[in-house]
Parts: structure tokens; sequence; C-alpha cells
């Protein structure tokens, strides 16, 4: 990405500029980092608003923010070059490396899960927050969801999930989870280095991603954490639960984790980076995927895992091999192409690859949930779309 040169705006910057300014009119978010490339060549950067506004400090290009799910597609990527190598398969069962990883069916059966299910979140797993109550199973088992300290590691947090009975047969549903957090284990267990190491030398390093891993090394470009609120946003506070849907419990935030030594690896929502970094990890992808995996299964990664299968809440995707793909645009009511790929993560990110139109953006905010599922969102996704550059 450092090579990439910006091309003659004719219309995209003033979209975008309109949006971000209108969630800033209406105290929507608080700070942000926006950018854009197309063909190879970046079309829009900006960093804009306030990393921390309690300190006045403002949002910079390379500000650090709490990933959560967009560690998602780091991990996913490590996995599969293991794929590469042949020291993993897609269809054995986990089993084989993670032997004490042995969640049952409700009934009491044994189940076989592996690794594309992990990928998929077809596994059988889900997460706590997404419980209805806080007497659900994962919650009376004491599971963490990644984003919490609770005191033991991952280990044991893989022991209490694997106690719980999956929520279906791996393979028959899909449902949002942990998968990608018992992915990371099993990416350290065949790698033979810790998840952060395994992460740094087979994506971070060859990717270019130069501030992406699991401990915050510059509390100065930290990013602050805000909650969505009225008159504006407000401060997360050291230990809160935000709900961010309706009719579930809602996520354990504990934001000093980012500096926390003994919090474990939480492949799935645990990473600290930047949007450049993000930026570049798609960008590798949408261009075949080297030097991190084979253009086949890049194409793989991008293919809908779970055809039949709904995802509950976003109509006309199905999900790949780390994040979600776009299945039908009329049902999404996007301006996307069939094949888009689009994830995000709860502490206010959002990001899409279009690669029929060779184009990534990332939207990385510090103001949950607008960042994440908010108007904000759309409106970003809408105004790249408006925009001459792209017609």
């Amino acid at each position: 990405m450092s090579s990439f040169e910006r091309e003659p705006g004719c219309g995209l910057a003033e979209h975008v500029d309109q949006v971000i300014e209108a969630a800033f009119a209406d105290q929507r978010l608080v700070g942000a980092v926006v950018l854009v490339a197309h063909r190879g060549q970046w079309l829009y950067r900006r960093a804009a608003g306030l990393a921390d506004r309690e300190a006045g400090r403002a949002m910079g290009e390379d500000s650090l923010f709490r990933l959560a799910s967009v560690s998602k597609p780091i991990v996913s990527v490590a996995a599969l070059s293991l794929v590469d190598e042949g020291r993993l398969a897609l269809d054995e069962p986990i089993a084989d490396w993670l032997p004490a990883f042995r969640p049952r069916l409700a009934d009491g059966r044994e189940a076989r899960i592996t690794p594309r299910q992990l990928l998929s979140h077809s596994a059988g797993l889900g997460y706590r927050f997404l419980e209805a109550d806080a007497d659900g199973l994962y919650a009376r088992a004491g599971i963490s969801d990644g984003m919490d300290l609770p005191g033991f590691d991952l280990a044991e947090n893989l022991r209490r999930l694997a106690s719980v009975p999956l929520l279906y047969e791996p393979g028959r549903a899909w449902g949002y989870s942990l998968a990608t957090d018992v992915l990371g284990a099993l990416v350290a267990r065949v790698d033979g280095r810790p998840l952060a190491e395994a992460l740094r030398q087979r994506v971070g390093i060859p990717a270019g991603m130069r501030d992406s891993g699991f401990l915050c090394a510059d509390a100065q470009r930290l990013a602050a954490v805000y909650v969505s609120d009225r008159p504006r946003p407000r401060r997360m506070a050291e230990r809160e639960t935000v709900t961010p849907f309706e009719d579930c419990v809602g996520i354990r935030f504990e934001p000093r984790r980012a500096f926390e030594p003994s919090a474990y690896a939480s492949g799935g929502a645990g990473m600290i980076g930047s949007a450049g970094d993000v930026l570049r990890l798609l960008e590798v992808l949408r261009q075949g995927g080297a030097p991190l995996l084979t253009p086949g299964l890049v194409e793989e990664m991008g293919r809908d895992q779970v055809p039949g299968l709904e995802l509950p809440a976003n109509p006309g995707f199905g999900f790949g091999l780390g994040f979600s793909v776009l299945r039908d645009p009329a049902i999404a009511q996007s301006p996307e192409s069939p094949g888009t790929w689009r994830w995000g993560g709860a502490y206010g990110h959002s990001w899409f690859v279009d690669r029929a139109r060779e184009l990534s953006v990332v939207a990385l905010t510090n103001t949950l949930f607008e960042g994440m599922s908010g108007r904000f969102v759309n409106d970003l996704r809408d105004a790249v779309y408006r925009s001459a550059e792209l017609r």
C-alpha cells in the first residue's frame, strides 16, 4: 500500500466527507479513520474527529483501535495459510489437533467439528452476549466472549465452552460464535508458536501490518472508546455491558484488556491495529492473496459456505471463510456487487471488499455501535457507490 497514489478526485471525497460531517454534526461519532482503495490506488484517506475527546487528542491516520471482530479475518488467513502448507485440512475433525475440545450435542452424542465449520461459523457454537438473558448456558458456564478480563486463560475458556452442549449439529445451521477463538487455538497448536507470534509471522510481516497484535504498545495512539448515546456518545466505563442488538444480554467490555499482558489471545475479538493495516490485508486478498495465500484459497474464502442457511441479522448475505459474502444485492438493498465481502467489529468498525469493482473500503471508528451497525455504515457505502470514480 505504500506505493499507492491518489486517483484524481471527481466526487468521492465530497460524498464521503458529507457522510462523515453529518455523523459529527448529529453527534453519532466521536472519531473515525476512513480509507478507500480502487484498482490498487488510494481514492480517499481521512482521519477525522477526536481519538480522545476528554484529552482533546485528534484522530490520526495512524491511530490504533481495539479491532474486536475485525480480528477474525486476520486469524482466518493464518489458518488458511496452514491449509496451503498441507498442515491443516479444512474438512478433517479439529479433535485431531485439539483432542481436549470435544463439545457434544444436546442429546449427548459426539459431534464432528471441522476447520471449515469454525471459519464459516457453522460449528454449533455461540456467543455469551447473544443469549437472551443472564441465565443462559454460556453465562452459567462463565464463558468469556474475549472482550473482558475473566481471570483465566484460553484453555480454560475452551474447557468451559466444550462443557456446554452445541446449539445445533455442525453444518446444519449458521450462528455467529466463539468459533474464531477456537480457530486461534488451532492455529497456535498446528503452527507450534503462540498465536500472537504465529499471526505476526504468517500474516503481519508478509502483509506489512506493522501495528497489529494483541497488546497495545503505544497508549498515545490508541483511540478511546465511546458508546452511542444521547445527546452525544459517552465514554465507555472500564467495565461495562452494552447490548448491540435487541433480545440479547449484551457484550461485557473491559477496554483496559488492550494493555493487559495476562489477557489471553482472543482470535475472534482481541487484536489491536490500525485502519491502514486492515486495508493492507484486504488489498492483498483482493489482488489474489500473495504472499499470504494461493489464489484458489482466496476464492474459497470468498465463496458462500452456507448456501440455504440464513444469517438472521444480514438478509441477502451468506458467509465465507472469515467474513460475510453478499448473495443477493436486491434482498440486502445494497449497491455492492454479488460476492462482496463484508464484516465489522463491535468497537465501531466496518469494512467491505467488492472484487468486481476492484474496491476496498475500511472505516474504523471509536464509537459503538454506530460505527458497526448504525446509519454511518450504509451512508458511507452509498456515498462510495454514488461517486463518479466508480461509474
